[in-house]
């Protein structure tokens, strides 16, 4: 009976400590968002489908920037690919679009990426070039969210007029949507110092 209370006792223990670790906080290696998932939107509800699919890789340092300080680019440089699938049910057609990843900041569970948007249907024609972003969070199978800042928020120019966002790297809202099917992983990996000169 002892034996049995035992070890049922380091079983739970051993439980207990792996839903206390944060998702991707004990993988090791550079910081990666990967994985493909549908998801639901808390406003306007309707029979359409979103997925995104994310293979994002850090790659510190590896994007220089003219401007000073930027020669060697930043702790947050990554690459790697987003593809956007939205099924629009009304018209019954599913727009699709790729974006590379510029930018890439995690922490325990969390991931901020930022990509160029370089291939997209008809639908999409007008993000073509320009910069968006998204939020993950890995909760676990079944418990992730995602954000994405397109039709999302708006942002004022210097006229004052309002349009879309103009997204910088690695800038995105929070995870607001909720997903229904599939699985995000992130692998979080502290930002590297900058190379020796």
């Amino acid at each position: 009976m002892r034996k049995t209370v035992g070890w049922v006792a380091v079983a739970a223990a051993v439980l207990m400590a792996g839903a206390a670790a944060p998702a991707g906080a004990t993988e090791r290696g550079p910081a990666r968002v990967t994985g493909w998932a549908e998801f639901e939107l808390p406003f306007g509800a309707d029979a359409d489908v979103r997925s995104f699919e994310f293979d994002a890789r850090s790659a510190p340092w590896s994007r220089p920037i003219p401007a000073e300080g930027g020669e060697h680019g930043s702790p947050a440089d990554a690459t790697g690919t987003v593809r956007v699938a939205h099924y629009l049910a009304s018209e019954k057609v599913t727009v699709r679009w790729e974006a590379a990843v510029d930018c890439l900041m995690t922490s325990p569970g969390h991931a901020t990426v930022t990509a160029i948007v370089t291939r997209a249907d008809d639908y999409a024609k007008s993000l073509l070039g320009t910069r968006v972003g998204f939020s993950v969070q890995d909760g676990g199978r079944g418990r992730d969210r995602v954000g994405f800042t397109w039709d999302a928020t708006f942002d004022q120019n210097e006229a004052g007029e309002w349009g879309p966002s103009r997204i910088g790297p690695c800038l995105s809202t929070a995870a607001f949507g909720t997903v229904t099917r599939g699985d995000f992983r992130i692998r979080h990996a502290e930002l590297t110092p900058p190379p020796s000169r």
